[in-house]
């Protein structure tokens, strides 16, 4: 068994898998890391764990030793030149964050040709793979909600707002609402332009905001509900890894 641990900044998510299929899951807040040790009972002990952490070193630490309490062997994801069938054309590849790369991974293995990567959580990364597997760069800007929160913390007179979308919206509710998702919208349509001509093109969307994002977009898109679990489970599987 396999078990992938993708630990971001707002919430921790992990799969494991027998060979076959995704047997078991669960998702928590990054701030309770602790809890995660109830899972581990769940799992046999000395099991094989790969991790993806963009949480901080704290939040990394914990996560090694609750492994270690069950003896399991642990290995943490990080970017590279090449992996997987993935080549980086990143200035420093190791700067890349572990969640892109992982995303990119899983990418790869699940389409195997040109494709939008879209990670919609407290941030969202917006990443182009070419047909060669080759990572060409990608965007990093304030996901949906902290857009709208950073709005309602900096401005005197602008709610947390609960709108909804609309195209033409009549009320601050809905203006901060759209608003903040046309930003992100914009910001996906516009990259995936440089490979709208390629054959099979689209636009991969996962973590907790692709839902609402997907509804408003105007491109070939595929939810992937597990994209980062995907790519830690490709990569553990990958020789030398």
């Amino acid at each position: 068994m396999i078990v992938a641990i993708d630990a971001g900044n707002s919430r921790i998510k992990w799969a494991a898998h027998d060979g076959q299929r995704w047997q078991d899951r669960g998702v928590q807040a990054t701030a309770d890391v602790a809890r995660l040790a109830e899972d581990l009972g769940r799992w046999p002990e000395n099991v094989r764990a790969v991790v993806c952490n963009v949480a901080g070193k704290a939040v990394g630490d914990s996560i090694s030793s609750l492994l270690a309490r069950r003896g399991a062997r642990v290995s943490f994801l990080k970017a590279s030149a090449e992996a997987c069938g993935v080549r980086s054309s990143y200035e420093i590849p190791q700067q890349l964050g572990a969640d892109r790369w992982a995303a990119l991974i899983g990418a790869r293995a699940a389409l195997g040709g040109a494709c939008l990567v879209v990670c919609a959580g407290t941030a969202t990364t917006v990443d182009l793979l070419d047909a060669e597997g080759v990572f060409r760069g990608g965007l990093i800007l304030p996901g949906f909600d902290l857009m709208r929160a950073a709005l309602a913390r900096n401005t005197a007179q602008l709610p947390l707002a609960e709108g909804s979308y609309r195209e033409q919206p009549r009320n601050t509710m809905d203006a901060i609402v759209s608003g903040c998702l046309q930003a992100q919208l914009g910001a996906i349509e516009r990259m995936f332009r440089s490979i709208a001509d390629e054959p099979g093109a689209r636009c991969l969307l996962t973590g907790g905001t692709a839902p609402h994002l997907a509804a408003h977009l105007n491109i070939p898109f595929q939810l992937m509900d597990n994209l980062i679990l995907d790519g830690l489970l490709r990569f553990a599987a990958s020789p030398g890894s």
